[in-house]
């Protein structure tokens, strides 16, 4: 019989048996993971993680509390900032979206514009507003590292450490600015002006290394330069990006993030020598993108030249 063949019966009966025996072992092993989970469940302190609670005829609560690694804050005052105004605007924003639930993510900066972080009572005003659960709204602020789960100084300070960056000297910027500010890596300095955090790539390696402030660039940064910009931006003296506008406080960054102009928008060049390089040769030897009409012919050249070679080659057949 060929090895593919069917088995025997007694080979099904043998599989058979193994089958359940398998199936019953693991049936018990699965109750017995849920009994360790629940009596493991029952010993986390309450505060520490998500919760889901459910009373006597009433549908499940969700109470968005996370682990102190990297969850919303639950531990500080709880007092709010949001007011009726602020819930105004936040539905301003739901409505300019053909889905409500598509503005989470400005209406989340709107929060922390006013807040200074992503707060319980933001978690719950945004899940009111889109009729979605507080659930999903912590999944998306505790998912994305623009959305910060304690409070921030007045700017926030970002170092590139990413390949070039860091190459070009990334890591040594953020190590002296450290030292420099006595803060570690996602710490606010004691004065509250300045939080330091490294960051990724800022799609800005034509000026490696770069540093951002309040999400404005500043280009071919030194230690030097650096220690230089933190100074200023404690001494609350006026900061202009190398390619934007002045530097406003990471609040007022977050309003315009939400989605509400400061009027700034046309301050400063928008980019720099090394970005329009490749724009500055095709000028300089007369180079030109082809138009939309002339990409269409050419792709119907091509299409025609397709079909006349499929064409040849079935007559040599």
């Amino acid at each position: 019989m060929s090895p593919r063949g069917p088995r025997s019966k007694d080979a099904r009966r043998d599989a058979d048996t193994s089958g359940k025996a398998s199936l019953t072992d693991e049936a018990t092993s699965v109750t017995k993971d849920k009994v360790d989970r629940s009596e493991a469940a029952e010993k986390v302190p309450t505060g520490t993680r998500a919760e889901v609670h459910a009373e006597p005829g009433h549908q499940h609560h969700f109470t968005s509390h996370f682990a102190d690694s990297g969850g919303v804050d639950f531990t500080g005052d709880q007092e709010t900032a949001i007011t009726e105004e602020t819930r105004e605007e936040l539905r301003q924003i739901a409505a300019r979206y053909p889905q409500a639930r598509s503005a989470l993510l400005p209406m989340l900066h709107l929060v922390q514009s006013v807040e200074g972080r992503v707060t319980p009572a933001g978690i719950e005003a945004c899940a009111e507003i889109l009729e979605i659960s507080p659930a999903q709204v912590s999944g998306v602020a505790t998912f994305y590292t623009m959305y910060k789960r304690k409070p921030m100084g007045k700017h926030h300070v970002g170092v590139c450490t990413t390949a070039l960056c860091a190459v070009m000297g990334g890591d040594q910027i953020l190590s002296d600015l450290q030292d420099h500010l006595g803060v570690g890596n996602d710490e606010t300095t004691e004065d509250g002006q300045i939080t330091l955090e490294h960051l990724e790539c800022n799609a800005a390696c034509d000026f490696a290394p770069v540093m951002m402030v309040n999400w404005e660039f500043f280009d071919n940064m030194t230690p030097d330069s650096a220690k230089d910009l933190v100074d200023r931006l404690q001494a609350d003296e006026e900061v202009t990006s190398t390619r934007g506008a002045r530097i406003c406080s990471w609040r007022d960054a977050e309003r315009v993030l939400a989605g509400f102009p400061d009027g700034r928008a046309d301050e400063g060049p928008t980019s720099g020598p090394a970005s329009q390089l490749g724009l500055t040769i095709a000028q300089e030897q007369g180079w030109q993108a082809p138009t939309p009409t002339e990409q269409d012919g050419a792709g119907q050249e091509g299409a025609d030249a397709d079909q006349a070679g499929a064409k040849a080659g079935q007559e040599d057949k």
